[in-house]
């Protein structure tokens, strides 16, 4: 090979004077060319003039050498054009590129390495840069800003990392910019809308950028084609002002947005793809998208919480609609959309008040069944002696697919963007032959642009082991197209990310290779759910403009506890035995066991079996392995219905076991209410209940074991047991709890209020994240939105007034316990009431004292000293005065407090609702009481051990009354 290379270049230097003679090409650049063909290994044929068209000089569109010719008889050429689109080119951007005057360059799809070099960037004629799908790495250089020409770059699907530079800003008339399925870090930056308005195209898609969306994006009105996606980070952003710009491409999928659809986007322009999907947008559907369903080819609004009505304009739009994973209400006429083509409503709830999912209505288990089989994309067929259900119905970019027996289903969502072929993109078939074991499994597969979701129904509950098997059927190792492809998509058991950026062919070993994937789960009512979602990484445009997204082979799922087997050589000698014996049992103690056992069992498990739960299912001798058989040392605290327990699982998982009283029957009504209630909840700042046990008179809770204990004692328990909080992680803790409170009032299907908010109920984990627990006392909001209740349910000095003493009862009382426990944080006391000579006082009465006197910093706990920003101390303040106001309405909701803690949004001035009369005699005794902590106390760090953080026996008065969970 090396002679033959040695040989080719001999001949063209040896042929090159002939052709230099009489060349039309500038010398320079043709030294050049042939050092940029050594660099990317192209072949050209350099006995020929480059300028010529002839030979290999180009070949078609994507190998093809432009030049343009000036001078006298035109006989002085210069290249301005290389297109090198899927050459299939290993090695780097060549630096003799910086040479030329070039004006567009494309290395599409190609395998080249390496960073940008500097100087590309010398190109000052360079109009068009197309970089997009190689494995280019690095930073981008800060020179790119020396383009100032350029109107069309395209970088994205490749691996650069780093913050976009700021030289961006100076391409100014820049007309398409693409940085998409990249390793970028940090913010949108805010040159983007600032300098780059000259924009009709913006791809964001994927990039490793965070969010928020700057509403200042409203500049680039000459945007036609505007997509971001997969935003990184927890900042919510608002619905960015889109309505000047000229749309007809709009995609802000998963972009953490909140807030109300807009209803102007029913009267633009946007004729190609709406997809607003994967947010927290709220509120209903407006009526003006009717307009828009007319024109625009789809809309997806998957995956948010709208709710209200079903618009009656989405039977008979002529977009493709996605509205599944919602709130809406359908009706059961309604309901039979779920069965229509371009129409997706799944996990949207009927209207007669069941909850249950509209798609589901009257879909009854004829029988459960313990495993479950798919051949993805495939025919039915039998592999080690079982039989795997055939997956043949296409269904399109959008639809909910029950399979015959209507045991499973499939769930579709995206359409593959710039596709012209809508023909065989959901059901791949190879077309080669396999050396795979099973292959028959292999040889067909499901894709989606989007979001893939299986859903297997009748399933006894309990514990699975859930096998996924893929291969890259797509994708080739050959020299083509297809070999350049790179597929990258997440892993969703039950909700949970069980993998994050699974490369199909990379972890086989190379495209079609089979690879298999163990995960296990715990099914509870009686529904698994397999979700694979494509967050905008891996090649988008390789082969063809169709293939990304998730693909799967098929799906086995089998139960961890099956039914027994029969023996049939046995089996009539065994029925009869224990036929006999059961029956002289019943005949002894029957009637004994039906007296003292069953009645008293019977009612339990009736409220059990009405529960759907989406927790584990605990065996009392597992608990008890865990907690050393409820042993006394490994008891950490005293629960309002039982004691709390330690424990430690097989796998060395820790828990906290809440074990309940038996003999309190309202303790058995709290126990199926919290079951019921916890098993729904799943937030990053609620506790999380990993499962529960029932056996005779047990019965027991089984959650996440929180390290550093409570709120309550980190801040105010005994001196040795307290925990340095430092202001960042208080103000930290202070959002973590907002969240949580925002998830239980607005954004979880079931809209609840906790009713007992309180430091105690406030937990800490390993890393001081707050967690809020016990929600054996929340109350669900049904359709009124208030409540009297008769049943007052909370705790002295953090319940709101109207709930204290009238029993009304809104999310507004959560409100105001959150912001008793913000002013706990600050001043590290307590709110217990205080009485000095008769006179009694609060540390909210020492607040609006303070806040009337005009020194609110003075409610700051001494032994921060002064490491805090003031200002985030004054907001926070604020934020805990407005919340504890005495009428509801002043109150703000948590999603807004949410909102101004995390500097979204400014707090409202507070105004006092009732004038304090300033005794100075009352305020010099409440100034003693919260001033005289001492600075000195010996804080323990927060790698406290287990033992320390969980004594046996509490004996602060602060905490005589504490409740783990």
């Amino acid at each position: 090979m090396r002679s033959h290379c040695f040989f080719f270049f001999f001949i063209a230097s040896f042929c090159f004077a002939s052709f230099a003679s009489g060349a039309t090409l500038a010398q320079d650049e043709v030294e050049a060319l042939r050092d940029i063909g050594k660099t990317l290994g192209k072949d050209w044929d350099f006995n020929v003039d480059p300028c010529s068209g002839e030979s290999n000089w180009s070949t078609d569109g994507k190998n093809n050498v432009t030049c343009s010719c000036d001078g006298a008889n035109g006989t002085v050429c210069h290249v301005t054009r290389i297109d090198l689109t899927r050459n299939y080119l290993n090695g780097t951007i060549p630096k003799e590129w910086g040479s030329t005057k070039l004006v567009t360059i494309s290395l599409l799809g190609n395998r080249l390495t390496g960073e940008i070099p500097t100087e590309i960037t010398n190109i000052s004629t360079l109009l068009d840069l197309n970089l997009e799908a190689n494995q280019f790495s690095g930073i981008l250089p800060l020179e790119l800003g020396n383009l100032t020409q350029i109107q069309r770059l395209l970088i994205n699907s490749n691996k650069f990392t780093g913050e976009l530079p700021i030289s961006l800003a100076r391409l100014s008339k820049l007309q398409d910019f693409r940085i998409g399925d990249n390793q970028f870090s940090g913010k949108i930056p805010d040159f983007i809308h600032q300098n780059l308005t000259n924009l009709g195209i913006l791809s964001i898609v994927g990039s490793g950028l965070s969010g928020p969306i700057p509403s200042e994006i409203s500049h680039l009105q000459n945007l036609t084609d505007l997509r971001i996606t997969d935003l990184r980070g927890s900042e919510t952003s608002t619905f960015p002002p889109v309505d000047k710009m000229k749309l007809e491409i709009l995609i802000l999928r998963n972009c953490n947005i909140v807030g109300h659809l807009p209803e102007y986007l029913g009267t633009m322009t946007i004729k190609d793809n709406l997809d607003l999907s994967f947010n927290k947008l709220t509120g209903p559907i407006p009526d003006t998208y009717e307009t828009i369903a007319r024109k625009t080819t789809y809309i997806y609004l998957t995956g948010n919480l709208l709710n209200g009505s079903l618009p009656s304009w989405i039977e008979r739009a002529k977009s493709i609609i996605d509205i599944s994973y919602n709130n809406l209400n359908i009706t059961s006429q309604e309901s039979a959309t779920c069965n229509k083509e371009k129409r997706n409503l799944f996990a949207n709830s009927i209207t007669n008040g069941s909850g249950q999912d509209a798609c589901l209505e009257g879909y009854t288990c004829s029988q459960l069944s313990y495993n479950l089989r798919i051949n993805c994309g495939g025919k039915e067929v039998l592999v080690n002696k079982s039989t795997y259900d055939d997956d043949v119905a296409d269904g399109g970019d959008v639809r909910f697919l029950w399979n015959r027996n209507r045991n499973w289903a499939v769930s579709t969502t995206g359409n593959y963007m710039n596709n012209n072929n809508e023909t065989g993109t959901h059901l791949v078939s190879n077309k080669s032959v396999l050396s795979i074991e099973n292959v028959d499994l292999y040889m067909t597969a499901r894709a989606s642009p989007i979001s893939l979701t299986y859903y297997g129904f009748c399933l006894q509950n309990g514990n699975y082991t859930i096998i996924l098997h893929f291969a890259e059927i797509v994708f080739t190792d050959d020299q083509t197209f297809s070999s350049l492809g790179r597929r990258l998509f997440d892993i969703y058991i039950q909700g949970e990310l069980v993998q994050e950026g699974f490369n199909i062919a990379e972890e086989a070993g190379g495209n079609r290779k089979a690879i298999t994937k163990k995960f296990t789960a715990v099914v509870s009512s009686k529904t698994l759910e397999i979700r694979l979602n494509w967050a905008g990484k891996g090649t988008t445009a390789l082969p063809q403009r169709s293939v990304y997204g998730p693909l799967i082979s098929a799906i086995t799922v089998n139960s961890d506890n099956p039914p027994p087997m029969p023996n049939s050589i046995s089996v009539g000698v065994v029925v009869g035995i224990v036929v006999a014996v059961v029956v002289v049992i019943i005949l002894v103690f029957g009637i004994f066991w039906w007296k003292c056992c069953l009645r008293k069992k019977s009612s339990l498990e009736i409220e059990l079996r009405g529960l759907e739960l989406r927790t584990g299912v605990f065996t009392l001798r597992q608990i008890k392995v865990a907690t050393n058989n409820f042993a006394e040392e490994n008891k950490i605290g005293e629960g309002g219905f039982g004691p709390v327990y330690k424990g430690c699982l097989s796998d060395g998982t820790l828990i906290a076991v809440k074990l309940l009283s038996s003999k309190s029957r309202q303790g058995n009504r709290e126990f199926l209410n919290e079951i019921g209630m916890i098993s729904a909840l799943q937030h990053p700042h609620l506790v999380k209940l990993y499962g529960c046990c029932v056996e005779g008179d047990h019965l027991l809770l089984v959650y996440e074991y929180m390290e550093n204990n409570s709120l309550a004692r980190a801040l105010f328990g005994p001196e040795e047991q307290q925990i340095r909080l430092d202001w960042t992680t208080r103000y930290k803790i202070c959002i973590g709890i907002a969240r949580g409170l925002a998830y239980l009032h607005e954004e979880s299907r079931l809209k609840v209020v906790h009713r007992d908010i309180k430091t105690t109920n406030v937990l800490l984990d390993k890393d001081l994240n707050p967690k809020i627990s016990d929600f054996g006392l929340a109350k669900l909001d049904e359709e009124d939105n208030t409540h009297i209740s008769t049943r007052i349910a909370g705790t002295y000095g953090y319940m709101a007034p109207e709930y204290a003493m009238h029993g009304y009862l809104t999310d507004k009382a959560d409100v105001y316990s959150f912001g008793i426990v913000v002013l706990e944080i600050i001043n590290g006391r307590n709110n217990i009431i205080h009485r000095q000579n008769e006179e009694s006082f609060s540390i909210l009465d020492w607040a609006h004292m303070l806040k009337e006197k005009g020194d609110l910093m003075e409610l700051v706990d001494r032994r921060l000293g002064s490491n805090f920003k003031k200002e985030e101390v004054l907001v926070t303040i604020k934020v805990a005065l407005l919340c504890t106001q005495v009428t509801t309405t002043l109150r703000p909701t948590m999603s807004s407090v949410v909102s101004i803690l995390e500097g979204k949004s400014v707090v409202d001035e507070v105004v006092t609702e009732a004038s304090e009369v300033l005794d100075e005699k009352r305020m010099e005794a409440m100034r003693k009481y919260y001033s005289e902590l001492s600075i000195e106390v010996p804080w323990t760090a927060s790698s406290t051990s287990a033992s320390d953080l969980y004594p046996t026996h509490l004996d602060s008065s602060f905490l005589e009354k504490r409740n783990y969970l």
